[in-house]
């Protein structure tokens, strides 16, 4: 299932020490990188496709696929550092400083580039992320949402797609047949990619911990956007990355689960428009 790309959205590859890089881009402008989450079948288009013309109206918008995702190289298992790979594309691509944008592990990768690269990230959003630290309202253990995620991976089909687009999505009009054969398709032509991440799990994860003595010292503006209904990631993990930035805003969203820029797409594009424009 090839993806056809609308007028003045180009895709294009970028070497970098941690592989090829597949991205997507478009707009000029302050640069906004766009890092999508972890499920199978995840890219920066398939992450973004409602975001990216709206932003690129006010801005340089740039979507890769993470190593181990879309059309980018295979991290080996356990290796995979996608704070050294953002820096990279930006160095690659000349970029001094960026927005950074991120959906769930990309929110997580956006949020450790802000306490390891500071002078590099002009602002920060994220929706749906981790905080790094257990959680006190979800359950002990896999959330209900990263149960279906991580069998998915061991079972691309359309039906565990359909289960995951679902668990994703508050309202089950956003769970297209169109979105789901999409990220089916993706993920199933990367077995490479399903693999690695399958090794992965029940590795060490202390490297992918948030300090909360280093989240504090963000000094980059956050915007942080959670729905109220994710059954992936507790919106508590967004209220304690507010509680400890001091230079933060929260938006949680009724009627909304872990994709915001997705089921909300409207408010989200206005909103961070807005907020990266006069923060």
């Amino acid at each position: 299932m090839a993806t056809t790309l609308p007028a003045g959205v180009a895709a294009h590859d970028i070497d970098t020490p941690s592989g090829k890089i597949h991205y997507i881009e478009a707009g000029e402008g302050h640069p906004v990188l766009l890092l999508h989450g972890s499920g199978p079948g995840a890219t920066g288009w398939s992450n973004f496709a409602p975001n990216i013309e709206y932003l690129a109206k006010s801005f340089r918008v740039i979507a890769p696929d993470m190593p181990g995702w879309g059309d980018s190289d295979t991290a080996i298992a356990g290796t995979r550092n996608h704070v050294q790979t953002a820096l990279e594309i930006l160095d690659g691509l000349g970029i001094d400083r960026a927005a950074f944008v991120g959906n769930s592990m990309g929110g997580m990768t956006s949020t450790r580039f802000a306490t390891t690269h500071p002078a590099r990230i002009s602002h920060l959003v994220t929706m749906g992320p981790s905080s790094g630290s257990p959680g006190m309202f979800g359950p002990a253990g896999l959330t209900e949402g990263l149960r279906i995620l991580q069998a998915a991976y061991r079972d691309p089909s359309i039906e565990s797609m359909r289960k995951l687009v679902g668990i994703m999505t508050f309202d089950p009009a956003f769970a297209t047949e169109e979105l789901i054969e999409q990220r089916s398709h993706i993920a199933s032509s990367r077995p490479d990619h399903l693999q690695n991440f399958i090794d992965g799990l029940g590795g060490d994860r202390s490297r992918l911990q948030l300090e909360p003595s280093k989240i504090a010292g963000i000094k980059a503006p956050a915007l942080l956007i959670h729905g109220r209904d994710d059954r992936v990631v507790h919106f508590e993990h967004s209220l304690r990355l507010h509680s400890l930035i001091s230079n933060s805003r929260l938006l949680l969203i009724n009627r909304c689960g872990h994709w915001a820029q997705l089921e909300h797409a409207g408010e989200f594009n206005r909103m961070v428009t807005d907020f990266i424009a006069h923060n």
